[in-house]
Formats: C-alpha cells, sequence, structure tokens
C-alpha cells in the first residue's frame, strides 16, 4: 500500500471546508498540491478578517449607533409636543431631532421614573446630542418652555382685543370673532346679557399648541369670574345698591377715564355722586365708545350725537361695558373713595395728573388747562 500523497492528505484534511478538483493531470499534481495550500491560506485569511469584522463591529457598533449619549448635549435645537403625544411620540421627535441616539432610551428614561402622565404639550428648547435622562430632566422643567404669551391691556373694547390676540397668537381673527359672538360658548356669568365685552379679562395669557380661539376666550372669561370673585364684586354691587353687570359698566367708565390706579376710587366716586344726584354723567369716554371712535375729550357735534352710550344725553349708567376693565378698576367700582367730587379732569393726559373738584369754577379752570396741554389754546 503506498504511503499517502502529501497534496492529499491537505485535500482531505480541508474537504470539509472547501471542495477542491484537479483538473491538471498527473504532471501538474506537485503544483495543484501547492495551489490547494495557497488555497488554503486564503481561506483561512478570509475566515480572519470575517471574523475581525464581527468582533469590531461588536466592539465599536456603540460608537457608531449609540443606544444613548452621555452628558448634557450641545447646541439647541426647538421640539414640538402635540396635545395627545404619548412616552413613545415624544421619543420619535426627540430621536428624529437628534436630541436623543435613541427612542428607546427616551422611553425607559420615563418609564423609569414613572413620568409618562407628566409631559405636557408645547414647544422647548432642548440641546443636541442629549442622554435621555437630560432631555427629560429639561422636558419637565418650567424654564425650558418656548411660549408664546400675548399680554392684553386693561381698557381695550373688545374688538380691539380680538385684533390684538390674532396679531400676537397667530390664531384665525374670523374664528376669534366667531367665538365671541357665540352666547353659549365663553361661559360668560348670567349678567354679562351673553356680550363679551367687558368681560374678556386684561391679562398676559400662554398660547399652548392646539389652543383654539374658543379656548383662549374661554381663558378670559375664567379669568374674569376669579377677579371678580377676589374683589367680591357681587356683594360690593349690592352694597352699593348696583347689579353686577352695572358695577362692570361702572368699572369699564373709570378704566377709561382713569389715569393713575390710584385715582380710580375717586373717579368711582364722581360716578357715584352724579348717580345720586339722578344726573347725567356727562363722559367724554361713553360717548367715544358709542361713535366708534377713540379720544379724552369729544367735540360739541360729538355730544350731539345721540347713542345709547351718550351720557350727555342719556341719564344712568350707558347700558353695557365700554371695555375690559381690570382688577383695580372692578375694586374701585365697588369701594369708591370718600368725597363730595362732581366733577374731574385729566389735566395731563401725559403725565396721567387728574384733578377733582366740587365746584363748577374749578372745573371750569381745569378743562383750560386740558386745553392748554392738548394745544387748543
Amino acid at each position: 500500500m503506498d504511503p499517502p500523497d502529501p497534496a492529499e492528505s491537505g485535500s482531505a484534511a480541508t474537504g470539509a471546508l472547501f471542495a477542491f478538483t484537479d483538473d491538471d493531470g498527473p504532471v501538474d499534481r506537485a503544483r495543484g498540491g501547492r495551489r490547494r495550500l495557497l488555497l488554503l491560506a486564503g481561506g483561512a485569511t478570509v475566515m480572519l478578517v470575517a471574523a475581525g469584522l464581527v468582533l469590531g463591529y461588536v466592539a465599536a457598533g456603540p460608537l457608531v449607533a449609540p443606544d444613548d449619549y452621555a452628558g448634557a448635549g450641545s447646541g439647541t435645537v426647538v421640539v414640538e409636543i402635540t396635545p395627545g403625544a404619548t412616552a413613545g411620540d415624544v421619543a420619535g421627535v426627540l430621536a428624529r431631532a437628534d436630541v436623543v441616539a435613541s427612542a428607546g432610551a427616551f422611553v425607559r428614561a420615563v418609564e423609569g421614573r414613572g413620568k409618562a402622565e407628566s409631559l405636557r404639550p408645547g414647544r422647548y428648547r432642548l440641546r443636541h446630542r442629549m442622554a435621555a435622562g437630560s432631555a427629560l430632566d429639561l422636558l419637565l422643567s418650567p424654564g425650558a418652555r418656548v411660549r408664546r404669551r400675548v399680554t392684553v391691556p386693561e381698557g381695550l373694547r373688545a374688538g380691539e382685543t380680538l385684533a390684538r390676540l390674532a396679531r400676537l397668537s397667530g390664531l384665525p381673527a374670523d374664528g376669534l370673532a366667531r367665538a365671541a359672538a357665540d352666547r353659549t360658548a365663553l361661559d360668560l356669568p348670567p349678567y354679562a346679557a351673553g356680550a363679551a365685552e367687558g368681560f374678556l379679562f386684561p391679562a398676559t395669557y400662554d398660547i399652548e399648541p392646539g389652543t383654539t380661539p374658543r379656548g383662549l376666550l374661554g381663558s378670559m372669561v375664567r379669568r374674569f369670574r376669579r377677579a371678580a370673585a377676589d374683589v367680591g364684586l357681587e356683594a360690593g354691587a349690592a352694597r352699593n345698591r348696583l347689579t353686577p353687570r352695572q358695577a362692570v359698566v361702572l368699572a369699564s367708565i373709570v378704566q377709561a377715564e382713569g389715569g393713575r390706579e390710584s385715582d380710580y376710587p375717586k373717579i368711582a366716586r364722581v360716578i357715584y355722586n352724579r348717580l345720586a344726584a339722578r344726573a347725567r354723567l356727562e363722559m367724554d369716554s361713553t360717548v367715544m365708545y358709542g361713535l366708534g371712535r377713540h379720544g379724552i375729550v369729544a367735540s360739541a357735534a360729538e355730544i350731539k350725537r345721540d347713542t345709547p352710550y351718550n351720557t350727555y344725553l342719556h341719564t344712568g349708567l350707558p347700558p353695557g361695558p365700554i371695555g375690559n376693565p381690570g382688577e383695580s378698576a372692578l375694586r374701585a367700582a365697588i369701594q369708591p373713595a370718600v368725597g363730595d367730587w362732581y366733577w374731574f379732569v385729566t389735566i395731563d393726559p401725559a403725565r396721567r395728573i387728574t384733578k377733582f373738584t366740587n365746584k363748577e369754577s374749578e372745573f371750569v379752570r381745569f378743562r383750560q388747562e386740558l386745553n392748554r396741554h392738548l394745544g387748543r389754546q
């Protein structure tokens, strides 16, 4: 029996891994053996390279695509959470914005801390490549919230208030107008008689994602209700023999006529004194409201124009508020100062200086001072 050919032994030994054929015949057996050895060596190299790639991927995988970043991140990115978004939805938003490395890391952070119910809709200022826990901390921090705020000053009329809201909130003007005209949408107090004028409370409001015209105006009415409760409007009105609506009307005149807040209770007292005397109020602010105009002094022609709000022609309070009073004016309306004043004139509108008197001769002099400040003399 011939001893086995070394080349054949090598081929047999490697048969489980590679199948080689000898096409060169007997003359090239030695050369074929060498080729088989080269192929075997090459196969081993392929295996080693493949193994190296696998090990390298396992080792370097977290560096290429980490499951979670480390640290507080850098730069700035604003993300928006919409109403009704789940923790998974938020995680997807953050991952797409490269705030967190993966949605899974953020979901685990939320679930691990039991904060799924604490995520609120809004716009948030975060950073790129944050640890999931750090991103969650910011989403729970009021300081990270990007708020669109609208401040409504005291004394604006309803139409002016709606125009300001439309300009600064991004809500549609027609939608705001429809909501204001809906007698049942805003949960107005019964004494509002279904009209929003006087009850869109002046304050600063946050406009959140999903805020609707009806929702925003409803917030303003609720804020009025809270202010009315704080000052004790209904009890105060009854104490002064007014209805709550009349108290709001009086407050709106105080707000429109007033210069400094410290003067509000004295202006209210002038109105009460005139009502007690059954005299006409003769307030220019009510005349201008009835004409749909603005100004602190009505002309002789304007005073003669007959509208329900012309208190030069009609006695008593006008039929409704002439603007939206703030809390100070509401309080003054039911807590007037003590005094016998019958007239007042804001003689210097720029510095908001108002003088009060119970003498008509002084009133005439005060009007002359006002005219000088207005350049009419």
